[in-house]
Formats: structure tokens, C-alpha cells, sequence
């Protein structure tokens, strides 16, 4: 019986690292797989030390979506419909996170797989990384996949993904807007040490209140949008880190964020 834990987790100077843990299963989304991945992601919401998440996966895959087998065999509209709500969850708890999540993708994103590198707020993919939403190849169209796929890439683009199920490369996924760079697999590490350096460089409060605006916004009308956007920031410049930050640019000196938390009521 395998004992090993279906994610884990390393936080190293800040940066929390999730590594999905079923290589021979190409870290196929089971049930399990989800609670524990939902189980992480509330831990970091609350920890102050995590100042962005890695996720990443074991193996030789990424992600390749859903765990099929055991779908089959648990095959009732109720189990389906749990399934789908626990990842659904999953899915919204990484954009609600107060922190940048980033996907690491070093290998296959499938299906559900591929659905989370959409959701992710940053990804960096190898160069020999490929992405698919292939459930329609065995009569499953990617629906949940496609929510946050569209909301990524063009819809035309995305429902050629959708409609034939067929692979794309890291390049083209970067093209399309998947993903925002793309680097030799021996290069992948640095390229995200890069991005969180300079992500832990800035006012966390301010990255918490900015990632809450920017997908509450994007579901509003304009002026919805610029109502919320406007309080936002207002609220942004009264916290401390903000008028440290403008007042080491005025004096041309480093800032010295304490890194306080945002407004339970902003974010």
C-alpha cells in the first residue's frame, strides 16, 4: 500500500511549493488528490510566511485531468456532481489565495490538468510541455476545463482546443496567452525563482487587494469595474507599505515594507 501523501508541501523562504504526488497515475485529479490539494491551498490562505505558491507536479506529467477509472467506477450523477463541485472549489480557492499562484509545468497538461494551469495567476512552461483539453476524444467535453480556458485565450482557439481534444506546444500555449513564458526544461527552476523574487519584493497587502480586484472586476460591467477598482485603490493608498513605497520613491531610496496584512474588507 502506497503511504505517500498526494501533494507536497516545501515552503522555502516564503514560497510554498504544492507538488502533486501520483507519478504513476501522471497525477490524475482523484477525489483524494483534490481534498488534499483544497486542503493545502486553505492552509496557505491563512499563513502569513507564504508569499506565493508553486504548483507543480511529480513525474513525468504535469497534470492529466481527472482520474477516469475511478469515474467510471463510481459511476452515479451523484459522485459526479461532488466531483465536479470539490474541483470547482479547488479551482476558485487558487484565485481567492491573497497570494500569486503559479503553475509549473514541466511536462503534459490534460484536461482538468490543463484547467489548472488556466486558473493559476502566473504559469512557466518547459519548452517540451503540451497542453490539451482532450476529454472530447473519449466523448467528455471538457465543460468545467473550458471555463477558465476561455477566460484565458480567444474563444476561437479554445473551441478548437475544446472540439478536437489535440495537443498544442509550449510555444503556442504561450502565443495564445496560457502561459507567460516558456524556457529549457534545466532553465525551468530559475525562470520561477525569477518571478517570485520579484513577486516577494512587493507589499503583500497590495498584491492580496490587486489580485481580488482583478477577477472580481473582470465578471463586472465597466462601470461596476471602475467603481470597485477606484475604492480598491483608495483603500491600497492607506495602507502603510503604500506610503512607505511612495515616499522611498520620492526620497529615492529603498522601501521598507513590513508586509502587513490588507483590509479584511478589500480583499
Amino acid at each position: 500500500m502506497n503511504d505517500a501523501p498526494f501533494v507536497l508541501e516545501t515552503l522555502d523562504d516564503g514560497v510554498l511549493t504544492l507538488t502533486l504526488n501520483r507519478p504513476a497515475q501522471f497525477n490524475a485529479l482523484s477525489r483524494a488528490m483534490l481534498e488534499a490539494l483544497l486542503a493545502a491551498l486553505e492552509r496557505a490562505k491563512t499563513d502569513e510566511a507564504v508569499r506565493a505558491v508553486v504548483l507543480a507536479g511529480a513525474g513525468k506529467a504535469f497534470c492529466a485531468g481527472h482520474d477516469l477509472k475511478e469515474m467510471r467506477a463510481n459511476c452515479t450523477l451523484e459522485f459526479q456532481r461532488d466531483l465536479f463541485a470539490l474541483c470547482t472549489k479547488v479551482m476558485r480557492t487558487i484565485m481567492t489565495l491573497p497570494v500569486p499562484v503559479i503553475a509549473r509545468v514541466h511536462g503534459i497538461a490534460t484536461a482538468a490538468g490543463c484547467q489548472l494551469v488556466a486558473t493559476c495567476d502566473l504559469a512557466v512552461a518547459a519548452d517540451v510541455a503540451r497542453f490539451a483539453v482532450s476529454g472530447i476524444t473519449v466523448g467528455l467535453f471538457c465543460s468545467t476545463p473550458a471555463v477558465a480556458l476561455s477566460r484565458n485565450i480567444g474563444r476561437k482557439p479554445a473551441m478548437e482546443m475544446l472540439l478536437t481534444g489535440e495537443f498544442i506546444s509550449a510555444e503556442r500555449a504561450q502565443t495564445l496567452g496560457l502561459v507567460n513564458r516558456v524556457v529549457a526544461v534545466d532553465a525551468l527552476d530559475d525562470e520561477i525563482n525569477k518571478l517570485t523574487d520579484s513577486i516577494k519584493a512587493k507589499p503583500r497587502a497590495s498584491i492580496a487587494m490587486g489580485k481580488s480586484l482583478f477577477y472580481r472586476q473582470l465578471e463586472m460591467g465597466i462601470d461596476a469595474a471602475y467603481q470597485l477598482a477606484s475604492e480598491v485603490m483608495a483603500c491600497n493608498m492607506m495602507h502603510p507599505d503604500a506610503q512607505e513605497g511612495i515616499d522611498a520613491f520620492i526620497e529615492k531610496r529603498t522601501p521598507r515594507y513590513q508586509h502587513t496584512p490588507a483590509p479584511e474588507n478589500v480583499v
